[in-house]
């Protein structure tokens, strides 16, 4: 079990079994003080030296010790002269005489360090102590539905996309996402296929990379407890049950916040926490119509049109992935949790910018365009010979450009489309001139053309296309992992870079309840006999290889 020390307006210090080498923890800055500032005072002094690059705990003496010993930045509140100093030096030296009691075996095994942590730890003011020493840690929560005599158990895709976008996101950087589970089948989008891969289906696979596995009865008091004990050992709480569900179980934020302060706690819902709607469920679509997008997508004239991926969703695991980020910088400034209210209705809305603004201040109703663009012409799909291309001119060089390129320069010097106002103005005449010229020619010959013309292009290209375009292997947005059941699976990986740093090298999805034994053990401190004892009474449950042809589903191989 990993012991955590509670530090003023911090969340838990964590000793070294995050699995990160233990010098590697020791040289980052004990502290993120609620200044952001350093003090460059004369009275704080630097109080270690680097030391070696090796693991703490491998050397002898002052190596050893100077491996584990705070970092050699200055920080405000820590001693570094006078009193200080000396009671540094005192338990120091009796951490040395400690160390050299266990012998060179212990010594080399590793065992002094965590005994030098310890005496540098009381060193170091509780002010001051570095907030994290492991990844982040999110427990993610999953509406789980409930089954009707007779009835299929009720689904809500809206949020079981958002939620696991935005932890998977979080999972890219390094966080340890923990994801609960139903015993059994497991989250809903396990079964939603065709296509399946080993048990699993694409879809579950297509968002649920870096993270693991924990399979909980939330109907067994038991469970409801192992929960609030994932919580207080956890920095950020996702859920996404009806608004007052979790309240009524004990789990809500007020509930949680007492027995975890520092928790950042993410409700993400279909219409929010209050209000008329506040009990529906949040689907995509359903959420994409009522906030207008359904409304402005589809071809003029034509009837509206369903996205084809489930924007909504993914917008909504954007903010909320924004709003955790930002959430974890409030707390470690004040060292207090907060809540974070996400849904679908509000990410949706808020998505309609300039649409929307056009009607606030303009009273303008929006309406469909196709693929066209409602203040910027040319900006649109064009048939071609074999295909489609789609051409924006954003201004009226690029107009006169695209007019150059088509061989019709005359069109660029009319008067009627000398600017864009004016092209907006004549829509349909001017569309039906460039549409005629460009059905002329094929898509390639149409590109070869453009290229280089500094006119915004491209084709509409379907999957095989987009997979194999030259752009899209450079920037490597494919990431490959080995699945236990799946074998080698493909998703499209984080459309980020980072010019500092790397994200995690990915791990991928996790059968239900992988981990659940893993997680009790070392988040939780739980012995063999407990949890032999939860798993004999069904509050927890270690994953099971589900049969291929089983009632979950009818595998389709890929």
């Amino acid at each position: 079990m990993s012991r955590s020390v509670r530090g003023t307006g911090s969340t838990n210090f964590q000793p070294s079994n995050s699995g990160i080498p233990a010098a590697n923890i020791c040289r980052t800055p004990p502290c993120l003080m609620k200044s952001r500032q350093e003090c460059s005072t004369e009275q704080h002094r630097r109080t270690a030296v680097r030391g070696p690059q090796q693991p703490a705990g491998t050397g002898t003496g002052l190596r050893a010790a100077r491996a584990c010993a705070p970092p050699s930045r200055e920080i405000q509140g820590c001693p570094g002269s006078g009193r200080g100093r000396g009671r540094w030096r005192r338990r120091l030296r009796r951490a040395l005489a400690a160390v050299s009691s266990v012998g060179d075996a212990a010594r080399r095994a590793g065992k002094t360090e965590p005994m030098l942590r310890r005496a540098l730890e009381e060193f170091v003011p509780r002010s001051c102590r570095r907030q994290r020493q492991r990844p982040e840690r999110c427990l993610c929560l999953p509406f789980l539905g409930k089954r009707r005599q007779g009835a299929e158990r009720r689904r809500f895709p809206g949020r079981v996309l958002a939620g696991p976008f935005a932890t998977m996101n979080l999972g890219d950087l390094g966080a340890e996402v923990i994801k609960v589970e139903r015993p059994g089948a497991g989250d809903d989008t396990r079964a939603w296929g065709p296509p399946f891969a080993g048990t699993e289906s694409i879809y579950f696979l297509s968002v649920n990379r870096n993270k693991k596995s924990i399979a909980i009865n939330l109907k067994d008091s038991k469970g409801v407890k192992l929960i609030k004990e994932l919580a207080a050992a956890s920095d950020v709480f996702v859920e996404n049950f009806v608004p007052g569900k979790l309240a009524k179980m004990g789990l809500g934020y007020e509930d949680t916040k007492k027995i975890a302060p520092h928790i950042v706690y993410c409700s993400i819902t279909g219409y929010g926490q209050t209000g008329p709607m506040v009990q529906r469920g949040g689907y995509d679509s359903i959420a994409a119509a009522v906030s207008g997008l359904m409304h402005i997508t589809g071809h003029e004239d034509g009837e509206p049109v369903r996205p084809g991926v489930a924007m909504t969703d993914l917008a909504t695991g954007l903010y909320t992935y924004g709003a955790i980020m930002a959430g974890l910088l409030q707390r470690y400034k004040t060292g207090k949790g907060l809540h974070i209210d996400c849904n679908l209705l509000s990410t949706q809305v808020a998505c309609l910018t300039h649409v929307a603004a056009n009607y606030l201040n303009c009273k303008i109703e929006a309406k469909r365009w196709g693929t066209a663009h409602g203040s910027i012409v040319p900006y649109q799909a064009f048939k071609t010979k074999d295909d489609y291309i789609v051409v924006g001119a954003g201004n009226d060089h690029q107009f006169v450009t695209v007019c150059e390129i088509l061989n019709l320069p005359g069109v660029s010097k009319d008067s009627r489309y000398k600017t864009n106002t004016l092209r907006v103005q004549n829509r349909k005449e001017l569309i039906d001139i460039l549409s005629t010229r460009f059905s002329e020619k094929a898509t390639i010959e149409w590109l070869q053309l453009f290229e280089g013309s500094g006119v915004p292009y491209g084709p509409i290209n379907n999957m095989q296309q987009v997979f194999s375009d030259p752009q899209v292997l450079h920037n490597g947005l494919v990431m490959e992992m080995n699945h236990p059941t799946a074998g080698k699976i493909a998703v499209p990986g984080p459309g980020v870079r980072y010019s500092e740093f790397a994200v995690s090298h990915p791990k991928p999805p996790p059968l239900v309840g992988q981990h659940t034994v893993e997680i009790l053990k070392s988040m939780l401190g739980y012995e063999d006999d407990a949890i032999e004892e939860l798993l004999h009474t069904g509050a927890v449950a270690q994953h099971e290889h589900r049969i291929p042809g089983t009632k979950h589903h009818t595998p389709s191989m890929c």
